[in-house]
């Protein structure tokens, strides 16, 4: 499903530019499907196929997307490994994903978890043709691959911090369910985008599809987030919806730039992947000119809940709103069973977007799900009658 729409959207916006790079990269959609066509074929010739998994160690920069792609091309199955993990953190993770091959810049190559002879090292591009230059096979694409929405994708790791890492599977079924939900049938009408969490993380992996889709420009810095240059990027691109941890909004409003920094272009605020205080939420709204939603959910569930934009203010202030279109939410007890409303328990999300499983973990899989299929989050919450 991803190769594909790769595909589709270098076709019908071209010249278009994809990504954009802070040290001077800029990547058209035309360009960014042939690269990762000739990737494809590089990976081939080292011997990733089907079912492989390929592992990224690789700072926020276009590369990663590409040999995700290239990867998706080839029906194997991206492992990201959150670069801001420790050493001995990223080789947990390599170590749970068990990959055919590693692709990594030199600051970030493991020195254990995998053999040397595992792992490509590249160079971070400024020009399109610099771009993974020892890997590709310029000219070349590889054969055709027959579409099936069963085939797993990319693999989302939980943890690496704490515990041991846990790594969500995620095939075409869900990527397709989750990019209908953003974007339904609709091709363009996207415009400057900003990533403002790590690549590896669940937003960047199962929603670029539909940013080609969309026709976004995106663009990525491999420097650490800063308030300052994000809020100077928003009023220099005219970005129309910006977001991110609520802490991330937090430091914006306290940025001592922000009440002089254009918001004009801002149409939507999205705060999510942590609690939201009531005050945060207030103030964001008081000094934003922007509906605002807040956004709950985890990485197993794929998407979960949200306020709407025309939802009662006090709803973002004290909640996490409710179920979006194909999710089911329920509060069950310790024994699984559904408890009803203004009852304290775990939040459980069930939807086609629910990752297959773990991967190689069958002892986690039998304690995740419930017997509807949906995934204990581990939370705890209540639902307003």
């Amino acid at each position: 499903m991803l190769a594909e729409t790769a595909a589709e959207a270098a076709r019908r916006f071209g010249d278009r530019v994809a990504f954009v790079t802070d040290d001077g990269l800029s990547l058209t959609y035309d360009e960014f499907n042939r690269l990762a066509d000739e990737t494809a074929v590089g990976l081939a010739e080292r011997g990733v196929g089907e079912g492989d998994v390929v592992a990224l160690v690789v700072p926020s920069v276009p590369e990663h997307f590409l040999a995700y792609v290239a990867a998706a091309k080839l029906g194997a199955i991206t492992a990201a490994v959150n670069p801001k993990l420790v050493s001995a953190e990223r080789a947990a993770v390599l170590r749970a994903a068990n990959p055919r091959l590693v692709i990594s810049t030199a600051a970030l190559a493991p020195n254990e978890a995998v053999e040397p002879d595992q792992i490509t090292l590249f160079t971070p591009a400024t020009a399109p043709e610099e771009v993974l230059i020892d890997l590709r096979r310029p000219g070349q694409a590889p054969p055709p691959l027959a579409t099936d929405l069963d085939r797993p994708i990319a693999i989302v790791f939980t943890s690496g911090t704490t515990g041991t890492p846990k790594g969500a599977v995620f095939g075409g079924r869900q990527i397709a369910f989750i990019t209908q939900c953003d974007v339904g049938d609709q091709w363009g009408q996207g415009g400057h985008a900003m990533a403002g969490s790590a690549l590896a993380h669940l937003g960047p992996t199962t929603k670029l599809a539909g940013n080609l889709k969309k026709g976004n420009t995106q663009h990525l810095s491999s420097r650490p987030w800063k308030a300052s240059e994000a809020l100077a990027s928003i009023a220099q691109l005219r970005i129309a919806a910006f977001g991110g941890v609520p802490t991330q909004v937090a430091l914006m409003l306290r940025d001592p730039a922000f009440d002089t920094t254009d918001l004009s272009s801002v149409k939507a605020v999205v705060m999510g992947g942590g609690p939201a205080t009531p005050a945060l939420v207030r103030e964001a709204r008081r000094r934003i000119p922007a509906p605002l939603s807040v956004r709950y959910s985890c990485t197993e569930a794929g998407i979960g809940c949200g306020t709407a934009f025309t939802d009662p203010l006090e709803d973002a202030e004290v909640s996490v709103g409710r179920p979006q279109p194909g999710v089911r939410l329920s509060i069950v007890a310790e024994d699984g069973t559904p408890l009803p409303p203004g009852e304290i328990g775990e939040v459980c999300l069930g939807s086609p977007a629910v990752m297959e499983g773990y991967w190689r973990n069958s002892t986690a899989n039998a304690d995740v799900f419930t017997a509807d299929g949906s995934v204990r989050t581990g939370d705890l919450g209540w639902l307003r009658s």
